[in-house]
Protein backbone atom coordinates (compact mmCIF):
# COMPACT_ATOMS: atom_id res chain seq x y z
CA UNK A 1 0.00 0.00 0.00
CA UNK A 2 1.26 3.44 -0.70
CA UNK A 3 1.72 5.63 1.90
CA UNK A 4 2.37 9.90 1.73
CA UNK A 5 5.44 10.80 2.16
CA UNK A 6 4.64 14.23 4.48
CA UNK A 7 6.97 17.20 3.31
CA UNK A 8 9.04 20.02 5.65
CA UNK A 9 8.24 21.55 7.88
CA UNK A 10 5.68 18.97 9.27
CA UNK A 11 6.40 18.01 12.55
CA UNK A 12 7.06 14.51 12.67
CA UNK A 13 10.14 15.24 10.62
CA UNK A 14 11.97 17.29 13.33
CA UNK A 15 11.02 14.22 16.32
CA UNK A 16 13.05 11.77 17.16
CA UNK A 17 11.62 8.47 16.17
CA UNK A 18 10.29 5.79 19.37
CA UNK A 19 12.48 2.59 19.18
CA UNK A 20 10.23 -0.41 18.08
CA UNK A 21 9.62 -2.98 20.31
CA UNK A 22 7.44 -5.20 18.62
CA UNK A 23 8.71 -7.05 15.43
CA UNK A 24 5.20 -8.60 14.30
CA UNK A 25 3.43 -8.84 11.25
CA UNK A 26 1.95 -4.88 11.21
CA UNK A 27 6.01 -4.28 11.60
CA UNK A 28 6.65 -6.18 8.18
CA UNK A 29 3.56 -4.61 6.59
CA UNK A 30 5.04 -1.20 7.56
CA UNK A 31 8.27 -2.36 5.48
CA UNK A 32 6.35 -3.85 2.68
CA UNK A 33 4.54 0.01 2.21
CA UNK A 34 7.47 1.85 2.77
CA UNK A 35 9.32 -0.08 -0.10
CA UNK A 36 6.76 0.56 -2.18
CA UNK A 37 6.48 3.66 -1.52
CA UNK A 38 9.79 4.36 -1.89
CA UNK A 39 9.73 2.75 -5.17
CA UNK A 40 6.98 4.32 -6.70
CA UNK A 41 8.75 8.07 -5.26
CA UNK A 42 12.51 6.90 -7.18
CA UNK A 43 13.99 7.40 -3.86
CA UNK A 44 16.84 5.48 -2.78
CA UNK A 45 16.21 5.36 0.89
CA UNK A 46 12.68 6.20 3.38
CA UNK A 47 12.84 6.90 7.10
CA UNK A 48 9.17 6.45 9.02
CA UNK A 49 8.92 9.72 10.35
CA UNK A 50 8.98 10.65 6.59
CA UNK A 51 5.59 8.59 6.45
CA UNK A 52 4.21 9.83 9.30
CA UNK A 53 4.64 7.19 11.17
CA UNK A 54 6.72 7.81 14.62
CA UNK A 55 9.13 4.87 14.55
CA UNK A 56 12.91 4.15 14.59
CA UNK A 57 12.29 2.15 10.96
CA UNK A 58 14.17 2.53 8.14
CA UNK A 59 15.09 1.48 4.11
CA UNK A 60 17.40 1.75 1.78
CA UNK A 61 17.74 0.23 -1.75
CA UNK A 62 20.27 1.29 -4.01
CA UNK A 63 19.01 -0.20 -6.88
CA UNK A 64 16.44 1.26 -6.57
CA UNK A 65 13.67 -1.82 -6.84
CA UNK A 66 16.15 -3.74 -9.46
CA UNK A 67 18.07 -6.00 -7.50
CA UNK A 68 16.04 -7.46 -4.52
CA UNK A 69 19.64 -8.45 -2.90
CA UNK A 70 19.76 -4.62 -2.20
CA UNK A 71 17.33 -4.02 0.00
CA UNK A 72 17.82 -3.29 3.67
CA UNK A 73 15.97 -2.73 6.31
CA UNK A 74 17.05 -1.03 9.41
CA UNK A 75 15.25 -1.29 12.67
CA UNK A 76 16.94 0.71 16.10
CA UNK A 77 19.61 1.47 14.16
CA UNK A 78 23.07 3.12 15.48
CA UNK A 79 26.02 4.18 13.71
CA UNK A 80 28.90 2.37 16.10
CA UNK A 81 31.88 3.93 13.58
CA UNK A 82 32.86 6.56 11.55
CA UNK A 83 35.85 7.23 9.28
CA UNK A 84 36.90 9.56 6.38
CA UNK A 85 34.59 12.54 5.23
CA UNK A 86 32.76 12.86 1.89
CA UNK A 87 31.11 16.13 0.19
CA UNK A 88 28.54 15.25 -1.60
CA UNK A 89 25.26 16.27 -3.11
CA UNK A 90 22.11 14.62 -1.42
CA UNK A 91 18.47 15.09 -1.97
CA UNK A 92 15.29 13.92 0.23
CA UNK A 93 11.93 12.55 -0.52
CA UNK A 94 10.66 15.03 2.46
CA UNK A 95 12.26 18.30 0.09
CA UNK A 96 11.54 17.85 -2.94
CA UNK A 97 13.33 19.55 -5.73
CA UNK A 98 15.85 20.51 -2.68
CA UNK A 99 19.83 19.30 -3.34
CA UNK A 100 22.81 20.27 -1.70
CA UNK A 101 26.02 19.32 -0.88
CA UNK A 102 26.39 17.87 2.51
CA UNK A 103 29.58 16.57 4.17
CA UNK A 104 29.23 12.68 5.65
CA UNK A 105 31.63 10.53 6.41
CA UNK A 106 33.12 8.31 4.28
CA UNK A 107 32.42 4.86 5.50
CA UNK A 108 30.46 3.73 8.41
CA UNK A 109 29.47 1.03 10.64
CA UNK A 110 25.70 0.53 11.51
CA UNK A 111 24.02 -1.81 14.51
CA UNK A 112 20.36 -2.56 13.36
CA UNK A 113 17.85 -4.93 13.82
CA UNK A 114 15.91 -6.35 10.80
CA UNK A 115 11.83 -6.68 10.40
CA UNK A 116 12.29 -9.95 12.84
CA UNK A 117 14.16 -8.51 15.69
CA UNK A 118 17.38 -10.01 14.75
CA UNK A 119 20.56 -7.73 15.28
CA UNK A 120 23.64 -7.28 13.04
CA UNK A 121 26.01 -4.91 11.91
CA UNK A 122 26.96 -3.86 8.43
CA UNK A 123 29.90 -1.20 7.02
CA UNK A 124 29.11 1.06 4.23
CA UNK A 125 30.83 3.46 2.42
CA UNK A 126 30.24 6.23 -0.13
CA UNK A 127 27.08 5.90 -1.37
CA UNK A 128 25.58 3.58 1.24
CA UNK A 129 27.39 5.55 3.99
CA UNK A 130 25.65 8.82 2.83
CA UNK A 131 21.69 6.86 3.06
CA UNK A 132 23.07 4.83 6.15
CA UNK A 133 23.81 9.09 8.23
CA UNK A 134 21.04 10.61 6.00
CA UNK A 135 17.94 8.03 6.77
CA UNK A 136 19.60 7.56 10.60
CA UNK A 137 19.05 11.11 10.97
CA UNK A 138 15.67 11.29 10.00
CA UNK A 139 15.57 8.58 12.73
CA UNK A 140 17.16 10.92 15.31
CA UNK A 141 14.91 13.87 14.20
CA UNK A 142 17.76 15.59 12.29
CA UNK A 143 16.97 16.75 8.55
CA UNK A 144 20.10 17.00 5.80
CA UNK A 145 18.99 21.20 5.58
CA UNK A 146 20.48 21.45 8.87
CA UNK A 147 23.66 19.88 7.65
CA UNK A 148 24.13 22.58 4.79
CA UNK A 149 25.66 25.50 5.69
CA UNK A 150 23.80 28.62 6.85
CA UNK A 151 23.67 30.29 3.38
CA UNK A 152 22.69 27.07 1.43
CA UNK A 153 19.81 26.50 4.30
CA UNK A 154 18.70 29.69 3.84
CA UNK A 155 18.18 29.70 0.44
CA UNK A 156 16.46 26.47 0.85
CA UNK A 157 14.09 27.37 3.11
CA UNK A 158 13.36 30.93 0.77
CA UNK A 159 13.15 28.46 -1.98
CA UNK A 160 10.12 26.32 0.19
CA UNK A 161 8.29 29.34 1.58
CA UNK A 162 7.96 30.82 -2.05
CA UNK A 163 6.87 27.19 -3.40
CA UNK A 164 3.96 27.16 -0.25
CA UNK A 165 3.05 30.64 -0.88
CA UNK A 166 2.34 29.30 -4.75
CA UNK A 167 0.79 25.96 -3.66
CA UNK A 168 3.47 23.85 -5.00
CA UNK A 169 4.89 22.62 -1.73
Amino acid sequence: MMLKIVKYPEPVLSQPGEPVTEFDDELRKLVADMFETMYAAQGIGLAAPQVAVPKRVTVIDLSMGKDPEQKLVLINPEIIHRDGKQYEEEGCLSFPDIREKVQRAWTVTVRAQDEYGKWFEMDGEELLSRAFQHEIDHLDGMLFIFRMSALKRDLALRKIRKMQREGTW
